[in-house]
């Protein structure tokens, strides 16, 4: 798999990532833009994330800028970048540049639930079929998508609201540090049945780095992504 070995190579320029709240939507983006950072932006020049959760005060990518930034991704989002106004649900003019920027592949968090992923109608003539990947984070431990009807009525109410499909499902079934291999397992048993289902990709699942250990999974997936923990603050494990 070269340059992208264990991560699903991206084939599309646009990534929109979807998902109920506490899904892990926004590790997920953050990790998955630090591992491209690392490994590179393929055929492109930049490397951007967007930040179109305007709805939930909590865990927001934009709230890793800096070390986002130090690793050569351009964070995008609120029109405030003080700590002071980032709660005011208010976006920046600016997120359509990375949009508009044929040289830079772009990662777009959107809002938790069906509702908070209004807000791409706003910016629907940048999402081309052919240029925009549209992805739905799955936990299998949360209450709302803990089964198969739960996590199909989810995914068909995000593409509902949006009008847009989804292209393929993200596994990330965890327990935060009591995440095992075990779990990792429920989570891709759930994400399969919901891709067969809908004749959706499985396009990869994720592990918590440093908590499963690699070896625990390794031959058992064919595209693995190991989440950093960014979006966990360190005075919860406290």
């Amino acid at each position: 798999m070269g340059q992208f070995s264990g991560l699903r190579k991206p084939d599309r320029r646009v990534m929109v990532v979807t998902g109920h709240y506490g899904s892990g939507k926004t590790e997920f983006c953050v990790s998955l833009a630090m591992r491209l950072a690392k490994l590179g932006f393929g055929p492109y020049e930049r490397l951007g994330l967007v930040d179109l959760d305007i709805a939930n005060p909590y865990f927001r990518s934009r709230e890793r800028r800096e070390t986002l930034e130090a690793a050569g991704v351009k964070v995008y989002g609120s029109a405030y970048i003080h700590e002071i106004t980032a709660e005011l649900p208010a976006l920046g003019a600016d997120i359509r540049a990375p949009l508009e920027d044929a040289g830079c592949r772009v990662i777009v968090d959107v809002g938790g639930n069906d509702s908070g992923a209004v807000v791409l109608n706003q910016f629907g003539k940048y999402f081309d079929p052919e240029d925009a990947l549209f992805l739905i984070v799955v936990n299998a431990n949360r209450p709302e998508t803990r089964d198969l009807e739960g996590a199909l009525s989810h995914l068909r109410a995000i593409e509902q609201k949006t009008g847009r499909r989804i292209d393929g499902v993200i596994n990330n079934c965890h327990l935060l540090r009591e995440t095992d291999a075990a779990c990792v397992a429920k989570g891709h048993a759930l994400c399969e049945a919901l891709c067969e289902a809908t004749g959706k990709l499985l396009w990869c699942d994720t592990y918590p780095s440093g908590i499963v250990p690699e070896g625990d999974l390794a031959g058992k997936y064919e595209h693995l992504l190991p989440l950093g923990m960014y979006m966990r603050p360190t005075w919860i494990d406290k």
